[in-house]
């Protein structure tokens, strides 16, 4: 009997699809403009990409959100404003193109003829021919980083939970402390030196990452956030990104963001 395909884990191409969406963060001006090269609207990729994007579609929900990520992991490159984009934002576009067909097909999958996976899917597979899944990258605090994203999200609960309870006010506590202006600097701070060393789609993942596992986690609450919410979620935003250049952000801004973090990572084993 088939398994019902509920979750990107329970999808019989699981690896495929985290590949694929892996590799994406990690895209860089020569990848871009070999896809926007290989992609082509051809009647059979139409009819192929009409097909992999029907509701019944195996995670659809998932489809679309992943391509409302794109647009926003590329929104800088798309704009073509930003002095650190040097590829034209027409050759982005086309990229992004075959990224989504990617997508689409790498989902749709179970429900496409070989014919139309293949067609679908063929301007990625011509860049990226290795299919194995490879995790992002988050650089040299790597673990760190997916630390917090895995800290983060249980914060919601603090309504209900009496551990995280005491986490929230030690951060809500924290972050009335704060400068606003030395907040926002130090932030600046950690966003250019993303920028300088070519991780401002990781800046963009990580923070998306945290911000919806902040949205999501507690189910039973099923509320809106409100403004000690949005304090807490600011502060743990900020560590993130801290620490995804840590190893290259100056003294003055690591200490501004990343002063709770210890609250935030597990005790070391």
């Amino acid at each position: 009997m088939a398994v019902a395909i509920t979750s990107t884990e329970t999808h019989p191409h699981c690896a495929e699809i985290l590949g694929v969406l892996a590799q994406v963060v990690h895209l860089d001006d020569e990848g871009l403009r070999r896809l926007a090269l290989a992609w082509q609207d051809t009647p059979e990729v139409s009819r192929a990409r009409d097909k992999a994007l029907q509701p019944d579609t195996p995670l659809i929900l998932e489809v679309l959100a992943a391509f409302d990520s794109l647009a926003g992991l590329f929104a800088d490159d798309l704009a073509g404003t930003a002095p650190y984009v040097t590829l034209p934002a027409p050759t982005t576009a086309l990229a992004l193109k075959a990224v989504r067909d990617a997508i689409a097909a790498a989902y749709a999958r179970p429900i496409l003829t070989p014919q139309d996976y293949a067609e679908l899917s063929a301007p990625w597979h011509a860049v990226y021919p290795d299919r194995r899944m490879q995790m992002p990258d988050f650089g040299p605090q790597h673990h760190e980083v997916l630390a917090l994203l895995t800290s983060v999200p249980g914060l919601s609960c603090h309504r209900h939970d009496p551990e995280s309870a005491t986490l929230f006010a030690n951060l809500l506590l924290h972050a009335r402390g704060l400068d606003p202006d030395a907040h926002a600097r130090a932030v600046e701070s950690a966003w250019q030196a993303a920028v300088l060393t070519g991780r401002r789609r990781l800046w963009f993942l990580a923070s998306r990452s945290a911000q919806e596992g902040y949205d999501r986690a507690c189910g039973p609450c099923a509320r809106v956030a409100d403004d000690e919410d949005r304090a807490v979620l600011a502060v743990c935003l900020g560590v993130v990104a801290a620490m995804l250049v840590r190893d290259v952000l100056d003294t003055t801004s690591a200490e501004t963001l990343l002063a709770p973090v210890a609250s935030l990572l597990p005790p070391a084993a």
